[in-house]
């Protein structure tokens, strides 16, 4: 068989392989559903079987991200010259492969050691074959690294030497006296500046640590192994599934086709819409930068030809984009809720207003600049808007579905989730026709698993990280000195939006809540700060984060969606990332904002 014929072999095996484990994921709740309305109970071990085919499909995931490239990293080498590019990446993915490879004989370790013990996770499934994932993942992430590496295989065969890093694991058991672990970091912080998958400095930083703990490497994936153990994790591919579904069905056409009939009358009206679109598929598809990528394409070019200035729609898309993500049922909420052990329901709630400010005040900038270029108003004709709502109904049931039912206690988050699929799927490809199930349904659920992969990946090995970080009690040394150098909690709260800016510019927002969460979340305790005020003030500041000059994701998507220099680009953002920024402080030093809602809807819990 010749290569290019195995290679897309290989492909259409992990694509049917994620396709049916999203399935499977998705019936079996509603079948819990159905079989507790019908005959009083579901299916016995269906849902810890969801459970474990999270780590499956955020293996999977992050294969398929690998296949593409799309694996989280530091935008860093976009902004260095041309000639060092290809030596640099040579370099981070020799230092990935070492990592990766080192996870692939742990994990293989851990399989050994869960064969021998005879566990099942449900219906008689052995634990071992769950578990086998990961060394098979890992493997086929380590060779799409090593081939990627460089064009030539000279560049390839540099990269392979990484492979040779397992076998000191093996054969050194620690290492307290030989003093690697401060150098083996050090490699490991360089080759992520510039630009190793975010999800490789993480586990490798986990092996080095408990490596040289003496702690044996296999801990690693026995950590990630946690993973399933969550009754919510499972509704973030769901959701994330749901979302994709509504973006590529031409929701956003039928939503902007109401926004614009509802408020184009408005001095500045069209600038609203985009507004209010981009900002509501953000929460749906799980990543701002799907939506600049998809959607920004699309109303870009609605705006300049109305006349508003380029400059200003440039900023108006790049920014909206990269808000409302505190809405409902936003992933990064769902799993900063899951890492700080906050209701998520509280944190929806106490999210509602202040994403409903930044909305306002990026619209408000954006039409304020259309109103004074005196750009074309679309009349109000209630005829109109009445046709656009029902031709956009279905969309707008959709909220009333999923909070109906787990408000009203029918259904689990999860069982929510697989409801949510279930309705867009029906609407999406038999009510609306814009999709094709044959066509389009299969490149979509990949979609999906590749976006789920890219940040749950770091989400898997992070478990490892943090867990050292607990045992070695960082958070209680940095609560100490972050206690004897600040007093005042609002001097906290100041630095802590600084240092969330800066965290924001540097890492996806995925890496920085398994990261700072754990670091920041008892510090703020400590101060007295709600633990609701402070995932939003987290959440808000990380949104920001996304535009922050230099290095913020989002400018180097939009510079690369629109084809626009990146100091354009940064231009056109810094109106609104002024406006932002005050807004994100009085979200800050205003409580009350976040925490009145929250008050009123759980009695002040």
């Amino acid at each position: 068989m010749q290569p290019s014929a195995r290679a897309h072999l290989h492909s259409r095996l992990e694509n049917g392989l994620a396709i049916a484990v999203l399935a499977v994921m998705a019936v079996l709740p509603l079948i819990e559903i159905v079989g507790r309305m019908t005959i009083g109970r579901g299916i016995s071990g269906s849902i810890v079987v969801v459970q474990n085919l999270t780590l499956w499909i955020t293996v999977l995931g992050a294969v398929l991200a690998s296949r593409t490239e799309r694996l989280l990293a530091l935008s860093t080498p976009r902004v260095l010259p041309g000639r060092v590019q290809g030596p640099i990446k040579v370099f981070t993915s020799a230092i990935a492969v070492a990592v990766t490879s080192t996870l692939v004989a742990a994990s293989l370790d851990f399989v050994q050691i869960e064969r021998e013990f005879g566990d099942v996770i449900a219906w008689d499934i052995p634990t071992w074959t769950v578990l086998s994932v990961l060394p098979a993942g890992f493997g086929a992430i380590t060779g799409r690294l090593i081939w990627r590496a460089a064009s030539d295989w000279r560049g390839r065969a540099i990269a392979a030497i990484g492979l040779l890093i397992p076998l000191i694991f093996v054969s050194v058991p620690g290492v307290e006296t030989v003093g690697l672990v401060l150098p083996a970091t050090f490699v490991i912080v360089a080759a992520t500046a510039l630009g190793m998958p975010i999800f490789a400095a993480i586990g490798g930083a986990a092996l080095v640590l408990f490596w040289g703990d003496g702690t044996p490497v296999n801990a690693v994936p026995g950590e990630t192994y946690r993973i399933t153990a969550s009754p919510m994790l499972p509704a973030i591919p769901l959701f994330a599934l749901s979302g994709y579904l509504l973006a590529e069905g031409k929701a956003s056409q039928r939503l902007t086709q109401l926004f614009t009939a509802c408020v184009g009358w408005m001095p500045g009206g069209l600038a609203v819409v985009a507004t209010l679109v981009l900002a509501f598929f953000t929460p749906l598809t799980g990543a701002s930068g799907i939506t600049i990528l998809s959607m920004g394409g699309l109303l870009l070019p609605v705006l300049v030809r109305a006349k508003y200035p380029e400059q200003t729609s440039l900023g108006l898309v790049t920014v909206s984009g990269s808000i409302g993500l505190l809405w409902f049922p936003s992933l990064p909420v769902f799993l900063y809720g899951f890492y700080a052990q906050l209701n998520y329901k509280e944190l929806f709630v106490g999210g509602l207003l202040p994403g409903i400010l930044l909305v306002v005040v990026v619209a408000a900038w954006g039409a304020s600049q259309g109103w004074r270029r005196g750009v074309v108003r679309t009349p109000f004709v209630a005829r109109e808007a009445a046709a656009a709502m029902w031709e956009a109904k279905w969309e707008l049931l959709l909220p009333v579905v999923v909070l109906g039912g787990i408000a009203g206690g029918y259904t689990t988050l999860v069982e929510a989730a697989a409801l949510t699929v279930l309705y867009t799927f029906v609407v999406e490809c038999f009510i609306q026709r814009g999709l094709s199930v044959r066509r389009d349904l299969p490149r979509v659920i990949v979609e999906c698993a590749t976006l789920v992969g890219g940040f749950m990946i770091i989400l898997s090995v992070a478990f490892g990280f943090t867990n050292f970080l607990i045992l070695a009690q960082i958070p209680m040394m940095a609560l100490e000195w972050v206690q004897a150098h600040i007093q005042s909690p609002m001097l906290f709260l100041l630095a802590l939006n600084g240092f969330l800016l800066l965290v924001g510019a540097m890492m996806d927002i995925y890496s920085a809540i398994v990261v700072i969460v754990p670091l920041v979340a008892p510090i703020a305790a400590a101060y007295g700060i709600d633990p609701v005020h402070l995932g939003i003030i987290f959440l808000a500041n990380l949104e920001l984060g996304y535009l922050t000059p230099p290095m913020g994701a989002n400018l180097f998507l939009s510079s690369y969606r629109f084809d626009k220099p990146l100091v354009e680009v940064y231009r056109s953002t810094l109106p609104y990332m002024f406006l932002l920024l005050m807004t994100v402080l009085l979200i800050t030093y205003v409580p009350a904002m976040t925490l009145w809602l929250v008050g009123v809807v759980f009695g002040g819990s």
